[in-house]
């Protein structure tokens, strides 16, 4: 990957070395124990990178998700493969996770050892994989020949909820969504949008469709958060063809940033998706 192509989803297949250990030992959320994850491999590799990603309280420039996989009676099964995924939004450390984790190497989560099976890292692999340059992303759709749909669908695979003055909203209503990836855009894109892409979001998007439950989980400091899972259409009414190619950007850019509250800890695990598919059909990460 070169310096141009900073943005990375990496998705990880996973089977666990050691499955005798009790359940009530493993975590209920893997979350925590992925972020450590990474940020060791980071450490590994780049001492000052791990200590600024671990130190800045700004906007991280990586996600980890929770360990996906069937856990029977909540254990580990070695006959079954586990999913984890990483992102990225700065090329040094897309570089760092594309040549640290590797097929047939072996990582640590919250002390249970597994051998990576596969590495996926083009959508083609995975539905959750992918890597691209920022003008790619942004080009496909401000440079794009046809007009973007009104129409644009996220799936909210992990819970997902936003920090607003200082309360937790567990819904992904469209100004809280777009304005968390404009809020990460901004922050590390070569290229700013404006402002208003938020009010736009809020004055001009309604929300169409939705089939969202709520889930619980446990954070870093034991307490419970509630986060909305399952998919929205968000519709413009009305329509403008540049506000909606920025929104469609922005929507595209999920799959890196995620979306909401403690994305390095597994929430806000989102990414665009058909308005036609409903989320059985869209695979978890």
């Amino acid at each position: 990957m070169s310096a141009a192509t900073p943005l990375l989803s990496l998705v990880l297949t996973l089977r666990p070395l050691d499955f005798r250990r009790p359940a009530e030992t493993l975590p209920h959320w893997w979350g925590r124990a992925a972020h450590a994850l990474l940020l060791d491999t980071v450490r590994r590799t780049d001492a000052a990178l791990a200590k600024s990603l671990h130190d800045d309280n700004a906007l991280k420039p990586f996600t980890a998700s929770n360990l996906m996989g069937r856990f029977s009676e909540g254990k580990l099964d070695p006959q079954q493969t586990y999913t984890l995924r990483f992102t990225s939004l700065i090329p040094e450390l897309s570089r760092i996770l594309l040549e640290s984790f590797l097929p047939n190497g072996e990582v640590q989560l919250d002390y249970q050892m597994f051998r990576i099976e596969q590495v996926a890292r083009t959508p083609e692999e995975h539905p959750w994989a992918g890597s691209a340059a920022w003008e790619e992303l942004a080009g496909k759709s401000l440079l794009g020949r046809s007009a973007p749909s009104r129409r644009i669908s996220l799936l909210f695979a992990s819970p997902t909820t936003f920090r607003v003055d200082g309360r937790l909203i567990p819904l992904p209503l469209p100004d809280l969504v777009f304005n968390s990836l404009l809020q990460r855009w901004n922050s590390y894109a070569p290229l700013a949008f404006p402002d208003e892409v938020r009010r736009y979001a809020a004055e001009c998007l309604q929300v169409s469709s939705y089939r969202l439950n709520s889930a619980a989980v446990r954070t870093q400091e034991e307490a419970l958060r509630i986060g909305a899972v399952g998919q929205v259409t968000y519709t413009s009414a009305p329509y403008d063809r540049y506000w909606m190619s920025l929104i469609r950007t922005l929507a595209g850019f999920a799959l890196y940033a995620g979306v909401g509250a403690s994305t390095p800890m597994g929430l806000g695990q989102v990414r665009l998706i058909d308005p036609d598919k409903t989320p059985e059909e869209s695979t978890e990460p």
